[in-house]
């Protein structure tokens, strides 16, 4: 439920005046003022809501069950009738001899959640396609006044207009507000009738069912009380938490009648699970059916939560993503009328997505091309190896477990079959993967074959979807192989176990899909190990939940079987599944990721948060204290061990050297520095950094001093040597000079970096996000690595030297530019670290990147008076950098166009306006 609050409409016609013209206007203006009433110090019920309907506000209404049940609460006809209902229920179940109350009630129920379902559910979807409810309103009139003639029923508008003002006593009038906002409180009444009788006649059911079982102890009645209790607590938060986020208006579907612009913090429960009030929310069901201990209850309640599930994905899913998450409007072509109309129907831009002539986008450094996708049934494709492989391997083992005797020697073939699968996939496919993250293996066996990389990855998922098919094809034969079918389904707990196994496979299965759809076909087959995408990383779908789904959940079906079968066999391999899994994750995934990705990974999930935010305010002190503990205690063996590996290299004396200086000069704290283990013998005033640019306009030196410092600050600083700030041009390429002794590391790099990112001046903790450049080419495997080199290992003869050695040395140029630079306005330097890691040999100077700004008083007029010429003289050289200036798309003059964007258009167009911005 949202929370709707308002006042009468002449004040919103008085704040929002006739200046509102359009769609996006009216948007802007009810964003602005419902952030006005958030942050007003008012009481949240004094609080209004604007809404985007032809006029009015929203007033302020109560949930369904305060209002019901709140003897403070106005009563209305309407709410006589919801009780006078739900007292017949009780009355039902009372009078009812005790062998109907069951099927009575099973029947009642039904129909409730039918109307809640498919009824509600009905008339959401024809309101969201065709706003016919709002059409229905209008075209019988019932809400026009009847003083204008026009109402064909006064007696039903009188009832309405007593029936809502009687439940919003302040701030409404019935005639007056707009007949969207009036058909959803009608609708919300009609609502609130059903969704009580659907709560109370499954309770009813629920108690009609409840008995204690013949032999249950003692504890096992505490414990399955407190576990129920512990569900219906844990629904009656998740409900009460999300009515905090969401309110009256999502609560009542109101975005199906009319919009509110508001800012929402999707948090609580929202960072718990996807669709709260439909997955997590109805624990309080299972929770029921554990106190009324009846399968009867359970099963009523699976039937009940499916049919939530369906409705959500039927009716309110398809919304959201129309009212949400509409795809943008296709891009007009602008044709230019030079151009020969055979010239412009050969040519085929950006406007077909990147295909040429038809044919699909080839591959490129960044991303493979997206064809020919292998997951999913509407992707089999007989005509593929892989497919067909795929098909007949499962046929084979499928066939083995069907057909063949249930003795021992097949069961045993079949659990070892499905073991060394599980090993294969985990083991095998994870150590490829390792190879891949450090060596690209696998892709270098290719090229070295002359094959491409666009190869190598098809044959890789074509590795990897057999090798996962037949894992989870063979655990599921041998399954099959070690099940029989129970005798007595009522004994024990054979039937709950079959409920909870079935339960726990479609938890797997849903994961398996989520994680599908959030990462697509590129991450569901490690498309990161194998191409050099921007490390940016986001957390939508299941991923906003946790952090690594597979660690607990994506491997639920395992153990659903496990339980299922009841067979030590598939416990076993379900519990090496699990296992093998973690380390997986932990071995293989952890590292690749941290490598990519570095301080952009997340350390907790919105889950954790979460749980972490509902805890007591002395369990989050301890916590945390634990956690801190734990950390710190970490860090420092790991630093410790990293560090005296090198220093023992290096000798016993030096590590005492070195230990006896920092005793002697920061006696209360050891520091110890992070090492290359080969770092010994390398000398850090060996190595040095030059930089050159192009400096930045005198107006952006000038800018420094605004007047608004103090007196003496405002004239310029006396300088005492011939040193001169560095200030360069935003976006403008920065040449980088650098000089290391003849055994310097191959793979030594240079990166660039914000100055207030490194506290340490010996180790970079930071990643580089792709701005770095490697200073010889052909150490990495990454070509971005080798884009910038100009020059590399030119020898320096000693004789050469100004700074009094006799060494040779080593000289190199790189060159900074494009998607290497920083796009934005600060201080910056450059570090030069020792192969490959991150052990900084030398840093250069701070520099700086500053955008002048235009002043029109500054800048001559031409003949007409204009200063056109002079915006164009500044903003040219702008918009050259930020295109990176390359002749292809950037233009040379003012008076040419821009070349073909591609895919780049938005992060150019950005850089752009960040620049014109600042100016």
């Amino acid at each position: 439920m949202q929370q709707d609050t308002g006042s009468g409409v002449d004040g919103l016609r008085e704040r929002l005046p006739k200046q509102v013209r359009t769609a996006k206007d009216a948007k802007e203006r009810v964003q602005a003022l419902n952030a006005d009433e958030e942050n007003a110090p008012k009481a949240d019920r004094e609080k209004k809501t604007y809404g985007r309907t032809p006029d009015g506000t929203m007033p302020y209404t109560h949930d369904m069950v305060s209002q019901l049940l709140s003897p403070s609460s106005p009563k209305n006809l309407s709410d006589v009738v919801v009780l006078a209902v739900l007292t017949l229920h009780i009355l039902t179940l009372y009078f009812l001899p005790a062998s109907f109350r069951i099927p009575v009630f099973a029947i009642i129920f039904s129909f409730w959640r039918a109307a809640y379902n498919a009824g509600i559910g009905y008339l959401l979807q024809v309101q969201s396609h065709h706003r016919r409810l709002v059409q229905w309103a209008k075209k019988t009139k019932i809400f026009a006044n009847p003083s204008t003639g026009k109402n064909p029923r006064p007696w039903l508008y009188k009832l309405m207009k007593r029936e809502l003002e009687t439940k919003i006593p302040k701030d409404y009038k019935f005639e007056d507000a707009p007949i969207e906002y009036n058909t959803w409180l009608v609708f919300r009444r009609m609502v609130d009738l059903i969704l009580m009788c659907d709560f109370v006649s499954y309770c009813l059911f629920a108690f009609a069912n409840a008995h204690r079982p013949a032999g249950e102890g003692i504890i096992v009645t505490a414990v399955r009380w407190a576990t129920g209790l512990g569900l219906v607590g844990f629904n009656l938060w998740v409900k009460v938490d999300a009515h905090r986020v969401v309110k009256d208006y999502a609560w009542y579907w109101g975005d199906f009648f009319y919009m509110i612009d508001q800012e929402l913090t999707f948090d609580g429960v929202f960072e718990m699970a996807p669709h709260p009030m439909y997955s997590v929310g109805y624990a309080g069901y299972y929770g029921i059916s554990l106190l009324a201990a009846s399968y009867n209850v359970l099963f009523i309640s699976i039937l009940a939560h499916a049919a939530q599930f369906a409705f959500l994905i039927i009716v309110e899913n398809p919304h959201i993503e129309k009212t949400y998450n509409s795809p943008p409007k296709a891009r007009k072509r602008v044709s230019d009328p030079s151009v020969e109309e055979s010239e412009s129907s050969d040519f085929e831009g950006p406007e077909r997505g990147g295909h040429i002539n038809g044919a699909p986008p080839l591959a490129s450094a960044s991303q493979p091309s997206p064809v020919h996708n292998l997951m999913g049934i509407q992707n089999i494709d007989l005509f593929r190896l892989t497919d067909t492989s795929v098909i007949l391997m499962q046929f084979y083992i499928f066939a083995m477990a069907i057909l063949t005797p249930n003795k021992p020697i097949y069961q045993a073939f079949l659990v070892t079959n499905a073991a060394i699968w599980r090993l294969w996939y985990s083991l095998g496919v994870g150590y490829l993967l390792d190879r891949q993250s450090n060596k690209k293996k696998w892709t270098r066996h290719f090229v070295k074959y002359g094959e491409s990389t666009e190869e190598a990855w098809r044959q890789w998922k074509g590795m990897y979807h057999l090798s996962m098919t037949m894992c989870y094809a063979s655990f599921i034969a041998a399954s099959w192989k070690m099940y029989s079918l129970p005798p007595d389904w009522g004994y024990g707990l054979v039937l709950l176990r079959h409920v909870i196994g079935a339960m726990l496979i479609t938890l797997q299965v849903w994961t398996a899909i989520s994680i599908y759809d959030s990462l697509g076909e590129f991450g569901w087959f490690f498309g990161d190990f194998f191409f050099d995408q921007a490390p940016k990383l986001t957390y939508s779908g299941i991923y906003r939940f946790l952090n690594n789904p597979e660690r607990v959940i994506g491997l639920a079906g395992v153990w659903g079987a496990a339980l299922i079968t009841n067979s030590p066999s598939i416990f076993f391999l379900a519990l090496l599944s699990h296992v093998l899994t973690l380390a997986f994750i932990q071995f293989v995934e952890r590292p690749h990721m941290q490598k990519l990705y570095g301080r952009s990974l997340r350390r907790e999930s919105g889950l954790v948060k979460s749980l972490k935010r509902s805890l007591p305010p002395p369990l989050k002190h301890w916590q945390g204290s634990v956690d801190k503990v734990l950390h710190e205690t970490a860090d420092f063996v790991e630093d410790f061990i990293d560090a005296a590996r090198p220093k023992f290299a290096a000798g016993v004396g030096t590590f005492v050297k070195d230990s006896t200086t920092i005793f002697k000069n920061h006696t209360a704290r050891i520091s110890i520095t992070r090492l290359a283990p080969d770092l010994v013998g390398y000398d850090p005033k060996d190595y040095s950094l030059e930089i050159e640019g192009t400096p930045s306009s005198a107006q952006s030196v000038s800018e420094r001093t605004s007047g608004k410092e103090g007196e003496t600050a405002r004239m310029p600083a006396e300088r005492r040597s011939d040193f001169k700030t560095l200030m360069f041009e935003y976006g403008a390429p920065i040449k980088v000079k650098w000089t290391a002794p003849l055994n310097h590391s191959k793979k030594d790099w240079v990166g660039m970096y914000m100055i207030a990112d490194n506290a340490s001046r010996d180790v970079t903790r930071l990643s580089s996000a792709g701005r770095w450049v490697a200073t010889n080419k052909g150490e990495y495997d990454s070509a971005k690595a080798n884009r910038g080199i100009l020059v590399s290992d030119t020898r320096v003869s000693g004789a050469a030297r100004k700074d009094g050695e006799s060494k040779d040395y080593l000289h190199g140029e790189m060159e900074f530019s494009g998607d290497k630079l920083w796009w934005t306005q600060g201080v910056f330097e450059f570090r030069y670290h020792h192969d490959g890691k991150h052990n900084v040999m030398a840093i250069s100077l701070p520099f700086e990147i500053r955008i002048g700004r235009f002043d029109e008083d500054d800048v001559e007029v031409d003949a007409n008076g204009s200063i056109r010429g002079a915006v164009e003289k500044a903003l040219l050289p702008i918009v050259q950098n930020c295109f990176d200036r390359d002749p292809d798309i950037a233009p040379g003059t003012v008076e040419e166009s821009f070349g073909s964007l591609g895919e780049a258009d938005g992060k150019l167009a950005k850089r752009v306006v960040f620049a014109v911005h600042q100016m």
